[in-house]
Parts: structure tokens; C-alpha cells; sequence
């Protein structure tokens, strides 16, 4: 079994490859921009499960990126049983101060990267009748949430994307999960140390590895859909439904988190 998993050379990336590698014993396909990242990954986990980990130095927030990637693996012979699309970013900003060019790197990498993903390897999987895609979405596509707007917009698209996905690639053998996290214990949202530790132990934040153990056994399992996180599950409900003057307050409050 052959896993592409994205966005490896940290945080949640990196124990969804642990995960498939440990637990699956599945050589891997890991991509990240950061060149010296990914190929220090590719060698523990190789070292720690024995297993072949390829490290691919590239940035998937090209707009052709998508197109290089699976012709890298078609000349390479590799045949990609497992997808995970976990790269992403984050920034924390009014949509009028946030520069052009970082505005359409999160829409090349969330939207466009993704959609060209599935539909490139999802093709070559339903043709073959088996296949396995992951895609990551956000808890906070239930709510309209100023400063992360192009963020939660891009999460709520993938979320759709995926669910469709599911009943079209569903009769060919191929399965697709989308998961949609709350606070995920890593350095995406810019949080000091001590406020990540203070979030893990109050159940707000789910730590990394725990999220991925329980996205990738539900792909496999064959869900369409994973929240991991009781606490998720009980605030659902109250995003669809914050009054304005609440979210207005909460602004005001996380106003100094903008990056």
C-alpha cells in the first residue's frame, strides 16, 4: 500500500504519514514545501517502521502543482492507494488588510490543489475499483466567522466537495472522508505555548496524534465524516446560532492574534 499524504513536515501531516506507516504499514509519498523538514520526516519514519518513505520538496500552492505532483508519481511508477490532503494555512485578518498574493495562495492550496487532487488520483483509483481519499476540512465551516473568512469559506467548500465525492466515488470502490477538526493542538493558529498546554487539558484542543489514529481508522472503516472530539460535537450547534453581539465581543478579544 502506497499513502501521498500532504502537508507532512509538520503538525497533524505528520502523524497522519506515523499513523498509515505504524499502524497500516504503508510506504509513503510525503510533500511539504519545506525542503529539509520533509526529508528529516521521511527518514525517522522510515528508520522508526521500516517502511519506504519517498520525501517530495514541493509547494502546493502553485496553481499547477496539483498536475506536477501526479505526473511525478505516474513517471514513477507509483500506484497511490491512500490520499490524504491535510496542507493548509491559516492567518487571522480583516479581508481588507490581508495581501492579495496570501489571499490566493490559501485559495490555490484549500480549493483548487485539493479539487485537482481528487479528480487527477480519483480518476486512476475508480478506473482501478479501490482507492481511499482524506480531505481536511474545519469545525468552523458552521459559523461565519470574521478574520478567518477566506479560511472558513475555503474549509466549508471542501467540506461539500467531499460529501459529494463520497456517493459519486462510493459505487466505483473508492472512499472518501472529509474531517472537520475544532482546535487542533499545533503551531497553525499562532498560540503560545502555555495557552496550547491550558487548551489540551481543558479538552479544547485535540492533540495530534489521537486526531489522526481516529481520521485514518475511519477512512478506513468507510465513513464519510469525522469530528474528532466530544466538545466538538457540543458546540456545533451553538456556531450555527451565535448572536451578533457575541461575536462582535469575541473580536474585540482575539483582535491582538492577528498575523
Amino acid at each position: 500500500m502506497l499513502s501521498l499524504v500532504t502537508g507532512a513536515s509538520r503538525g497533524i501531516g505528520i502523524e497522519y504519514a506515523r499513523t498509515l506507516a505504524r499502524d497500516y504499514g504503508s510506504d509513503l509519498l510525503i510533500v511539504s514545501s519545506h525542503e529539509a523538514d520533509v526529508q528529516g520526516v521521511a527518514a525517522d519514519i522510515a528508520g522508526d517502521y521500516g517502511v519506504n518513505v519517498i520525501p517530495l520538496a514541493m509547494d502546493l500552492a502553485q496553481p499547477d502543482a496539483a498536475e506536477r505532483l501526479f505526473a511525478y508519481t505516474q513517471e514513477k511508477g507509483m500506484e497511490v492507494d491512500v490520499l490524504v490532503n491535510n496542507a493548509g494555512m491559516f492567518f487571522f485578518n480583516p479581508l481588507v488588510d490581508t495581501d492579495m498574493a496570501r489571499i490566493e495562495r490559501m485559495l490555490t492550496l484549500h480549493v483548487l490543489t485539493v479539487t485537482k487532487l481528487c479528480r487527477l488520483f480519483g480518476e486512476v483509483m475508480c478506473r482501478r475499483g479501490s482507492g481511499y481519499i482524506l480531505n481536511m476540512s474545519s469545525l468552523s465551516i458552521w459559523m461565519a466567522y470574521p478574520g478567518i473568512q477566506v479560511y472558513n469559506a475555503s474549509k466549508a467548500y471542501l467540506y461539500n466537495f467531499s460529501r459529494a465525492l463520497w456517493y459519486e466515488f462510493k459505487p466505483k470502490g473508492v472512499h472518501v472522508l472529509v474531517v472537520t477538526p475544532g482546535m487542533v493542538d499545533t503551531t497553525l493558529y499562532g498560540l503560545k505555548p502555555e495557552l496550547r498546554a491550558l487548551a489540551v487539558r481543558l479538552g479544547i484542543n485535540t492533540p495530534t496524534p489521537r486526531l489522526a489514529r481516529k481520521a485514518v481508522r475511519r477512512l478506513f472503516h468507510r465513513r464519510k465524516y469525522c469530528m474528532p472530539g466530544i466538545i466538538n460535537h457540543l458546540f456545533k450547534p451553538f456556531l450555527k446560532h451565535l448572536p451578533d453581539w457575541l461575536v462582535f465581543f469575541v473580536i474585540k478579544k482575539i483582535a491582538k492574534y492577528q498575523k
